[in-house]
């Protein structure tokens, strides 16, 4: 998970606690990171200044972001091509993240925050919770998509994605450890739990600034999400052409055809300097797909601490 290389010291000693892969966890402001994760979160924390015609996609790791950033990035910059760019360019370098790219990492020439881009708006993609960086959010009237996605598939889909690690195999993630880990909250960006009441709570007391979507529910009927997403982000999908765009992206982005692409198939590492190639993005994208791994002991256990913190908030989701 680590994804820079920066010299810059930690500004002070965190809590630390051992993860996997020859890294540790740190916390800061009730949520723990990967060294290399925090510091380039402070430094969002401390100079990220978003625009009004910003897009911010938030998430927890491994919830659908990927997907989402092809989606948003189709809804918002319709045309005859959208196909092409698709075909040609990652979602990851489509939508670039703060905490990987920073907002003033270079695209072919220019900064994120040239005018001219800025102008045309921008779609950022972040998973520092909103209890971090409510300041920043709050600063302007950007737009917030946030995805979520089960527990138990988070865990499972993460788990996964870090066996794509050359260090995992000598410093494995075990199961059993990973579900105790996932529970008290101790993964990166998490707790989980709080992540996601976070923005939740964001979107109910304003749901003209956040628009709060779950993996399943974009799973179920992605055309119906597609025109709420357009519809909040001021690019609504109108008369019959709108139904055929609409339908159109649906297809363009579904996880069978993203996956198929050679971009999306490549064993090339982002610009970005994230350490995972591009085909790592890319597994099975299923609903329901921690019955593949996880025991009834462990199901439970998670399914625990979801009522506890879900259910009790009002927010009966995730088992």
């Amino acid at each position: 998970m680590e994804s820079t290389n920066s010299d810059n010291q930690l500004n002070s000693s965190p809590e630390k606690q051992k993860w996997c892969i020859h890294q540790s966890l740190y916390e800061f402001h009730g949520f723990w990171f990967t060294k290399a994760y925090l510091e380039t979160t402070k430094r969002v924390v401390e100079t990220f200044k978003p625009l009004p015609t910003d897009v911010i996609l938030a998430s927890f790791p491994k919830t659908g972001t990927t997907w989402l950033k092809a989606l948003l990035y189709s809804i918002t910059h319709r045309s005859p091509h959208d196909d092409t760019v698709l075909t040609l360019n990652h979602p990851q370098e489509l939508v670039p993240s703060l905490e990987t790219n920073l907002y003033v990492r270079k695209r072919d020439g220019e900064t994120l925050l040239h005018d001219d881009v800025a102008k045309k708006g921008r779609i950022l993609a972040t998973h520092a919770p909103h209890q971090i960086l409510q300041d920043a959010l709050n600063s302007c009237d950007c737009k917030i998509v946030y995805v979520t996605r089960n527990p138990k598939d988070t865990l499972v889909s993460l788990w996964h994605f870090l066996q794509k690690s050359k260090e995992f195999e000598d410093d494995p993630w075990e199961l059993e450890a990973a579900v105790d880990q996932f529970c008290n909250g101790i993964v990166p960006f998490g707790p989980y739990y709080d992540h996601v009441l976070g923005y939740r709570e964001e979107s109910l007391s304003k749901p003209h600034k956040v628009l709060f979507v779950t993996y399943e529910e974009l799973k179920e009927n992605p055309r119906v999400h597609v025109k709420r997403l357009g519809e909040f982000l001021g690019c609504p999908f109108l008369g019959e052409s709108g139904e055929e765009q609409a339908e159109k992206i649906v297809k363009l982005c579904s996880f069978e055809v993203l996956s198929n692409q050679e971009i999306n198939k490549s064993t090339e590492f982002p610009d970005s300097g994230f350490p995972l190639p591009y085909n790592s993005f890319f597994r099975r994208g299923e609903v329901g797909d921690h019955f593949s791994c996880l025991g009834d002991d462990m199901i439970q256990k998670i399914d625990g601490v979801t009522t506890l913190k879900f259910h009790a908030s009002g927010f009966h989701y995730g088992i």
